[in-house]
């Protein structure tokens, strides 16, 4: 069984209260893993693909993105990283990081509330993406006072703008106990390499030493989805990236996905996007996400 940490420890830099992680150029071999921390994480791509799987929410973006992920909200690291010719900008900082009282304030109480929305997980928009990526990225090259005056900016316009979705709106509580959140780790990492083929009951109950009834009832608890559906988003999210990237047909996509009926696949595609299989590959010209 692979044995992972899942609560991961995060140590800014010497003299810093947080952590400021400027990456031109994505290392495939860091393994993404289902993780929490209690640190707040604002993760900025400024060119790239990837899948983003945050608390409950998984879905596929294919040119930026700006993200906020809250306390202790589980996430997978972003698969699929980005093109040589991106970067990514990662800040992580504990919600006191200035004080627990600091926040507090009735001057910071919009930051404050930013903070609980952030439990559930933020995607910003287009508009907020780029007035102030740039400042993001410019974080990673300022020390000292300039660098937590700077930030204070970046948190008071990600608070006060309307340009954003709630990634896990049906809400998702982290209660897991760390032995089952080790669990998952195990749970998703198979998804992640085998989703594209069959995966039985039987098969991923085992790998977590458990029952078929017992696992059943574990995953919905803690996912808040049965295993059949959450390995169909995996497969649906897999196909609006070969939709947008390649030529392969929409009948090949539906078998590479690992759907074996071509009608349950337009079926799934249509609850999980809103639009048709061909809708979603001509109107991708058109969707900045």
């Amino acid at each position: 069984m692979i044995t992972k940490p899942t609560l991961e420890k995060i140590t800014p830099n010497f003299g810093s209260s947080l952590l400021v992680k400027k990456h031109v150029q994505f290392l495939k071999k860091n393994k993404a893993f289902w993780h929490f921390h209690p640190e707040i994480e604002i993760v900025y791509v400024n060119k790239g693909k990837g899948k983003r799987h945050i608390g409950n929410h998984i879905s596929y973006f294919n040119n930026s993105q700006l993200v906020l992920i809250g306390s202790n909200l589980p996430h997978l690291g972003f698969m699929d990283r980005l093109t040589t010719n991106g970067s990514e900008t990662l800040i992580q900082f504990k919600p006191e990081f200035l004080g627990a009282e600091f926040f507090k304030i009735p001057e910071m109480v919009a930051i404050e509330q930013l903070f609980e929305r952030a439990k559930k997980g933020i995607r910003f928009n287009i508009e907020i993406k780029k007035r102030i990526g740039a400042k993001i990225e410019e974080l990673a090259d300022l020390e000292g006072p300039t660098r937590i005056i700077s930030f204070l900016h970046i948190l008071k316009e990600l608070a006060l703008t309307d340009d954003y979705t709630i990634l896990n709106a049906d809400g998702f509580a982290f209660e897991t106990q760390p032995q089952d959140s080790s669990k998952i780790d195990v749970i998703f990492k198979h998804i992640n390499e085998n989703f594209n083929q069959h995966i039985s009951l039987d098969e991923i109950a085992s790998l977590v030493s458990m029952t078929v009834p017992a696992f059943c009832r574990f995953f919905k608890k803690t996912t808040s989805k049965t295993f059949t559906k959450l390995v169909n988003e995996y497969r649906v999210v897999h196909a609006t990236k070969l939709l947008t990237e390649s030529n392969m047909s929409i009948t090949d996509i539906c078998f590479e996905c690992g759907f074996n009926n071509f009608s349950h696949f337009n079926k799934l595609f249509k609850e999980f996007t809103g639009k048709s299989a061909s809708k979603y590959r001509s109107g991708m010209l058109n969707l900045v996400q």
